[in-house]
C-alpha cells in the first residue's frame, strides 16, 4: 500500500512540475525508483528517467551524475534512525540495488547522454526531521 502511495505522489510531482515539493519529496523524485521501472534497458534508462523525473530539463545543464535506488522509500526512511557517521551521514544496514547514472563526454548541454551501471551498494543519506533529503553517495560492503 505504501509503495502505491509513493508511486502516486511521484507521478503527481512530475505532472505538477514539482512546484512546492518538500526536500523529502524532491529526494524521492530524484533518487527512488521502486519497483524499478520496467522496459528501459541499459544507458537508455538513465536518459529517460532523468528527463521523466525532471532532473534534467531543456534549458538547464545536464546533471553530471545521479543515482536511483531500487528499494522502498520506507527502507531509506528507516536509515535515518541509524547512527550517523562523523560527517553526519546515515548508511543503510544492507546493500541495495541501485542504478548509477554518469554523464558521457564533457558536454553539459542537452541532449544529455548517460552511462548506466547496475550496482548493489550501501546507500548514504543525510536526513532532516527523520526523513532522507540528500543522497550522499554509495559504498560497497567493507
Amino acid at each position: 500500500m505504501a509503495s502505491w502511495i509513493l508511486c502516486i505522489a511521484l507521478v503527481l510531482a512530475a505532472v505538477t512540475g514539482a512546484v512546492g515539493e518538500t526536500r523529502y519529496e524532491k529526494f524521492l523524485r530524484q533518487h527512488v525508483d521502486y519497483p524499478r521501472t520496467l522496459g528501459l534497458m541499459g544507458h537508455r534508462y538513465c536518459s529517460v528517467m532523468l528527463a521523466r523525473r525532471q532532473v534534467t530539463a531543456p534549458g538547464r545543464p545536464c546533471k553530471p551524475s545521479n543515482t536511483f535506488v531500487h528499494a522502498p522509500a520506507e527502507d531509506l526512511v528507516a536509515t535515518c534512525t541509524r547512527p550517523a557517521d562523523e560527517m553526519g551521514f546515515h548508511s543503510t544496514s544492507t546493500p541495495m540495488d541501485i542504478t548509477a547514472c554518469r554523464l558521457r563526454g564533457g558536454d553539459t548541454r542537452p541532449p544529455c547522454n548517460y552511462r548506466a551501471r547496475q550496482l548493489h551498494h550501501h546507500v548514504r543519506v543525510s536526513c532532516l526531521n527523520g526523513l532522507p533529503v540528500h543522497l550522499a553517495g554509495t559504498h560497497e560492503t567493507l
